[in-house]
């Protein structure tokens, strides 16, 4: 008998275990670990849906009380045993139920019908075939002839291959009734294929040249290749400046482990990189490279996860969910812009992907490659301690220089009387690069039109009845004409006058990506201008066609909010604008001017990076702030110094650790009950450092009221007992029942 270990597919906590079942003999071979099965529950024997997490032929309890698995729910594709011990590790570690867990490492939810396809095949030899097809030719039987002569092909590898049965009866014009005819006679057959959709076919075409390795980048490639070859696995952080190359180095120590027979995921942060990534990837390694991603159907998601579990491709790319792609043979991943807050999972559970990352290669013996120019404060932390091996790459590839960068106080320009987002400097450049034919980014970290209306009267801001934040204007054929709710999608037009007072004199604060791009067209009125934000790359292909049309020349500018500045390469760009680089810095977060930083760094990195010389203009209210100094120097080592030193004096990670604990009801009251229990909890604790309870940064989304309480401490494996701790409370709860809580670690690994 086969017994399976089933988790039930219910997110309660009572329920967070293991049940076993018998496996009935009509279901053995089809049952595996990972599959999505129907079992009788309770005393009621209600059908629920289960993943089984264990297959064994050891019985738990007594056989005759032991119930049968009713059948299997055809679902995506099921999950490797070790993706299951991985779930484990992101319970425990993040703490989610068992059953998010699963779910969070198979990310296609469901079959889909694969395509079908048809391959013609000759059933005769060679010369036999072109017998019969001048035979044909002689009765004037000319549709028989074209489908002989094209399986004879012109240097006769047809004959070997087949042909699509749809290019025969479409492109041949040879109806089916013809096909049918010559499978009767036995000169031909055809067979049923299965087609796979491969979306990376999309960005196929490009050919690229290798480039040769300078000494920096060769030596990184040498030693982590023969690290590889003497079976050491590691984790290793890559510090390169913008441009240095980093992707050719990965490209070529990813060859290095495909030929050991092994496979790669490739983890880049935003779905607008898949562009230019999968083009060189593609070029290098061809059709063994495939990319997943959110924008692609749900076939095409499914069809790249089946395709990977067969081993069909080597190289999977893609933002987060790649990670979990089934390959049985994963030798790296490679974790591109690992600073990119886009790695951390937003919904529970609330895992980081580097992390993770880390921990799957662990389990399967393979290493981990970790890249950016901005690395995270954690990843350098740990690679200055030793836990990862650190490398440098201090030039830019080819030969390129850094550019040279202009810091534009805007204070000053706002004495002098220039009320535009565009500084004079950034101005007189951007007319010096239409004259020359050359190209400029423009960054601004905000989509949309502007930040919020407010009434000028009593200085009340239209905000969202159901969310703490305000209402965001949105511009329609040049007009700003409606209100909208980012959080709930809660959308009213624009009042004549203010809901609060009354008063007829409202307006817009703050500045967006279409004011920019107003204000630019204005100002260059012959200059083509391209923006690319969340508004304008909406549909699977948005980013690429933008980008597309970029690189190709079609645009003089592109604006955009951080999509445009994560690692592109356009070798014409030789101005970059940051319209206005300190508006991070008001984040209220605690990693603000970390990602002020990185944000200005990467931007600033843009330009220059082919054989002419670039030009950033960084505007700003805080030219002396140690963030925007360092960035306009791209001076990561004396920012890391100053901005480590703060961390340590305040016990934030990377030197120490965070738990925060969100607490959410659609009752107020109940919520801050409940975050203050959980605050006198955790303050229970010796050596946890409590912060809290307050209001989350929204405080109110889709009428839920949100609580936040965190609990520092040094040792990591104090705040999980803190988590148990809640956790076990929460279950036997009755006083809360109408709270939800989720956790959210920041660790040091």
């Amino acid at each position: 008998m086969v017994f399976a270990d089933i988790i039930i597919d219910i997110s309660v906590k009572s329920l967070d275990k293991t049940f076993q079942y018998r496996v009935p003999e009509e279901l053995e071979g089809e049952v595996e670990t990972g599959s999505l099965v129907l079992v009788p529950f309770g005393s009621g024997n209600r059908q629920l849906k289960g993943y089984v997490v264990n297959l064994t032929d050891k019985p738990k309890f007594d056989i005759s009380r032991t119930k049968s698995i009713a059948g299997i729910e055809k679902q995506g594709v099921p999950a490797e045993s070790h993706l299951l011990a991985l779930a484990g590790w992101i319970k425990q570690n993040y703490g989610a139920s068992m059953n998010d867990a699963i779910k969070a490492v198979m990310p296609v939810k469901r079959e889909v019908r694969g395509q079908a396809g048809k391959t013609v095949f000759p059933l005769v030899d060679k010369k036999r075939l072109e017998e019969l097809a001048m035979q044909f030719e002689v009765k004037h039987n000319t549709a028989r002839a074209r489908v002989l002569r094209c399986l004879l092909g012109l240097s006769g590898e047809m004959y070997y291959n087949g042909v699509d049965y749809n290019y025969i009866t479409r492109e041949l014009k040879c109806p089916k009734s013809v096909v049918d005819g010559l499978g009767q006679m036995g000169i031909i057959k055809t067979s049923a294929t299965k087609k796979y959709r491969n979306p990376s076919s999309l960005w196929a075409g490009r050919e690229e040249e290798r480039h040769k390795l300078n000494e920096e980048q060769q030596y990184i490639t040498s030693t982590v290749l023969s690290d590889y070859s003497d079976g050491i696995r590691k984790t290793y952080l890559i510090h390169g400046v913008t441009g240095s190359g980093k992707t050719e180095v990965y490209m070529n120590i990813i060859e290095g482990v495909l030929s050991y027979g092994k496979q790669v995921i490739v983890l880049i942060p935003e779905i607008a990189l898949t562009f230019q990534t999968v083009n060189r990837f593609y070029s290098r390694f061809g059709e063994r490279v495939s990319v997943i991603h959110s924008r692609l159907s749900a076939g095409e998601r499914y069809d790249q996860f089946t395709r990977a579990k067969e081993g069909l491709v080597d190289i999977m790319i893609g933002p987060r969910s790649a990670l979990f792609v089934p390959f049985k043979n994963l030798g790296l991943i490679v974790v591109d812009e690992e600073h990119e807050t886009s790695y951390q999972s937003e919904t529970p559970p609330k895992y980081h992907a580097r992390e993770v990352a880390i921990q799957r290669a662990e389990m399967l013996g393979a290493s981990v490659l970790l890249g950016s120019a901005t690395p995270s404060l954690e990843a350098y932390y740990r690679a200055k301690k030793g836990i990862y091996r650190l490398f440098t790459l201090k030039k830019r590839a080819g030969g390129a220089h850094l550019p040279e960068t202009h810091i534009v106080d805007l204070r000053e320009e706002f004495k002098n009387k220039n009320y535009s987002v565009f500084s004079k400097k950034l101005t007189a450049l951007i007319e010096e690069r239409l004259k020359k034919h050359e190209q400029a980014v423009i960054f601004i970290n905000r989509r949309g039109y502007a930040g919020f209306i407010s009434c000028r009267q009593c200085g009340e801001s239209i905000g969202c009845p159901h969310c703490s934040v305000s209402l965001k204007p949105h511009m329609h054929r040049g007009v700003v004409d409606r209100l909208r709710c980012h959080f709930c999608g809660y959308e009213i037009p624009v009042p004549g006058a203010c809901p609060s007072c009354g008063s007829k004199y409202i307006g817009t604060f703050g500045i967006g990506t279409q004011q920019v791009e107003e204000t630019a067209h204005k100002l260059f009125p012959g200059a083509r201008i391209l923006r690319m934000d969340a508004d304008t790359t909406g549909g699977k292909e948005g980013h690429g066609k933008i980008l597309s049309q970029f690189a190709d020349g079609g645009a003089d500018i592109l604006i955009g909010t951080q999509m445009v500045v994560k690692g592109h390469d356009f070798p014409n760009v030789t101005l970059a604008g940051i319209i206005a680089a300190d508006l991070s810095l008001n984040a209220g977060d605690y990693r603000a001017a970390e990602r002020t930083y990185q944000l200005v760094a990467q931007a600033a990195g843009r330009a220059g990076r082919g054989d002419k010389k670039g030009e950033v203009v960084l505007q700003t209210y805080q030219p002396g702030h140690y963030s925007i100094v360092h960035a306009a120097n791209q001076d990561y080592e004396s920012f890391y110094e100053q901005e480590i030193s703060v961390r340590e004096m305040l016990q934030y990670p990377p030197v120490s650790n965070i738990l925060g604990v969100l607490v959410f009801s659609v009752n107020e009251e109940s919520a801050s009950k409940l975050a203050a229990v959980i605050a006198e909890m955790a303050g229970q604790y010796q050596d946890v450092t409590v912060l809290g309870p307050s209001d989350a940064p929204v405080a109110k989304a889709k009428d839920i009221y949100r609580k936040m309480v965190y609990g520092k401490c040094m040792d990591y494996g104090t705040l999980c007992s803190v988590k148990d701790c809640i956790e076990a409370f929460k279950e036997q709860d009755t006083e809360y029942k109408d709270c939800g809580i989720n956790f959210e670690f920041n660790i040091i690994r």
